[in-house]
């Protein structure tokens, strides 16, 4: 992992002020210069009383057993009025990412995060084929940022596009056909069309369905209500000011709502039937990191320890906390198919427990905590709702483990993928993929509703119209750039 590009990269984060830690430090701690980033070995250490252990990092040993004890643990919620990242503390690791992404003052969607937006809609039918697509979408993305940093220059930028910016408008077209179709065909004319959506970026899928029922269906139009709730002040804002940009979209605003809250902090029933959107907002939920012990198949919990200097170290707990036990038994219970495992298929469990493959724990596996929260809170305040959601299937490049996240950041428009997700918080994006087979069930197991998964590609092939994203040579970005992409849907 070390390179000149890293070693930049270190040295710029690490200029800025020391953070303050949650309890004073002892002055007995010496200070380290690398805080992330550093390798492990297998090397584990057990403690006394509980059966927690920890990973140590081969390069800068340190005993964390009087740390263990002493630190508090914390949770993203009770770090989120703090200004500084924290030291001197313990966090699961759902708690540590939620807080690297989230957190208003530091966090990676608050802090450095751009969404691109390549200006005028692309004439795709004036492009000679795929590959000058690629070419024109570089282009577009450099002159972008070469504005943004007339502005204000920032070497660490955090930029990224979504299908929505890069087919305007015709993506949000193609949502809005769903939408509409289904609305007519279940619920009108007894019920609105009420449609909310999480983590809208810029607010461009909004403007976009909005425009198009208004264009194509006024009577549904004057019945439809969109609310937005998003988590970052920053994006909040910019979806208002995107509203209010232009006269056209100054039309939606008395059916436009923008929440500026966390779905998990979400209170109030909603008892109306309702869509909701969570387009590409599963990648970035809080998962936790389970391993098992290849003799017993017996789980421990992972979190990750955070020192007086801002040193990072894995530890794992043979406690599991409710919410990861209460995943692994809603998974075993509701899953119609076998599920992955990181030991391995049943039929190769014995060979591997034995001399000279036995390893004592299996590699590190991502569950979707905080997507089982999500749908506790769908079912609890939008019991009526229909879920319209999209996200990634597989990653590549993702750090070890089963449906482990890619972790990366962008330095000097670089971009740098880094193997694992302990690292400074705000600066890199962590996003895993969707075993959408398996939260099929779970979903279902929660809420009591049915469902259907396609692929990306056969959901836009059926509700778009795909002429309009075809390049002069018969090829259609829209339908081959998210073929790692799927969709589920409540029937």
């Amino acid at each position: 992992m070390d390179s000149p590009v890293l070693n930049q990269l270190f040295r710029q984060l690490f200029r800025h002020p020391a953070c303050q830690s949650l309890r004073r430090p002892p002055s007995s701690l010496s200070r380290q210069t690398r805080t992330f980033l550093t390798r492990r070995t297998p090397t584990k250490r057990k403690s006394q009383g509980d059966g927690m252990l920890w990973s140590k990092r081969g390069d800068y040993p340190k005993n964390i057993d009087e740390e263990y004890w002493s630190y508090p643990t914390v949770t993203a919620k009770e770090l989120r009025n703090r200004r500084e990242r924290p030291r001197q503390v313990k966090m699961l690791t759902r708690e540590f990412i939620d807080d690297s992404l989230y957190n208003p003052h530091y966090g990676y969607f608050s802090k450095h995060a751009t969404i691109f937006s390549p200006g005028e809609p692309f004439d795709f039918n004036s492009i000679e084929d795929g590959p000058a697509f690629h070419r024109l979408l570089g282009q577009r993305y450099t002159e972008f940022e070469d504005l943004l940093d007339e502005k204000k220059p920032d070497i660490a930028r955090q930029l990224w596009h979504t299908p929505t910016e890069l087919f305007r408008p015709y993506y949000g077209e193609t949502i809005a056909r769903y939408l509409v179709s289904n609305y007519k065909l279940t619920l009108y004319p007894y019920h609105d069309l009420i449609i909310y959506e999480m983590g809208a970026g810029n607010g461009t899928m909004m403007l976009n369905i909005l425009d198009f029922i208004r264009d194509t269906d006024y009577e549904v139009y004057q019945r439809t209500k969109y609310k937005i709730i998003e988590i970052s002040p920053a994006l909040a804002d910019l979806q208002t000011k995107n509203l209010l940009d232009t006269l056209n979209s100054k039309g939606h605003r008395d059916r436009v709502e923008i929440i500026n809250r966390s779905i998990f902090d979400w209170d109030t029933y909603v008892h109306s039937p309702c869509f909701f959107l969570a387009l590409e907002v599963f990648d970035n939920f809080g998962h936790d990191t389970v391993r098992f012990n290849t003799r017993t198949e017996l789980p421990q919990q992972g979190g990750v320890l955070i020192d007086a200097d801002g040193e990072f170290h894995e530890y794992f707990n043979t406690q599991l906390d409710p919410v990861a036990a209460r995943f692994l038994r809603v998974r075993q219970a509701a899953s119609r198919r076998p599920f992955p495992s990181p030991l391995g298929p049943w039929y190769l469990r014995g060979i591997r427990s034995a001399p000279p493959f036995r390893k004592e724990f299996s590699l590190p596996e991502y569950i979707p905590t905080r997507l089982m929260q999500f749908f506790d809170v769908l079912n609890q305040y939008f019991p009526a709702h229909r879920l319209v959601a999209s996200d990634f299937s597989s990653l590549p490049d993702a750090v070890p483990g089963l449906n482990a996240p890619v972790v990366q950041t962008r330095y000097q428009r670089r971009t740098v993928p880094v193997t694992t997700p302990f690292v400074h918080q705000g600066y890199f994006d962590i996003f895993f993929p969707t075993d959408f087979n398996v939260i099929e069930d779970v979903y279902r197991a929660v809420t009591g509703k049915l469902t259907q998964v396609m692929s990306h590609e056969d959901f836009v092939d059926r509700w778009a119209y795909v002429e309009d994203t075809e390049t002069r040579n018969g090829e259609n970005p829209l339908l081959t750039w998210y073929k790692n992409a799927s969709m589920l849907m409540t029937v």
